[in-house]
């Protein structure tokens, strides 16, 4: 199977392990309208800012977040480049495989 995109395995491996966390595509969602800095994020989520850091760190090693900083503030945006690298990922199961109907098992008690 060809590849199309020059993305490490481990990038989109730690992609699909960020999107994995419930609080985490909850961050992304928050993204999806604004940017937003670490303080408006606990607001929003009701969490306090270390609990944070870590699913933001998380993100941000799976470069599904941009960071800018202004100040003493980071603020988080969406790295949408990254987002169609995961597409495209999957998009190749898709384009480089049969369709195959659901196969039956037989029941361990059948005859």
């Amino acid at each position: 199977m060809q590849h199309v995109c020059s993305t490490s395995p481990e990038l989109v491996f730690a992609g699909f392990h960020a999107l994995a966390d419930p609080l985490r595509t909850h961050v992304l969602e928050l993204l999806r309208h604004r940017e937003l800095c670490v303080g408006e994020l606990c607001e929003s989520l009701d969490i306090n800012q270390s609990k944070l850091s870590f699913h933001l760190k998380v993100l941000k090693d799976a470069e599904l977040v941009h960071t800018r900083h202004e100040g003493r503030w980071i603020y988080y945006s969406l790295n949408l480049a990254q987002f169609v690298v995961l597409e495209q990922y999957l998009a190749e199961y898709r384009r480089n495989s049969e369709i195959m109907p659901p196969r039956m098992y037989a029941s361990p008690t059948a005859p």
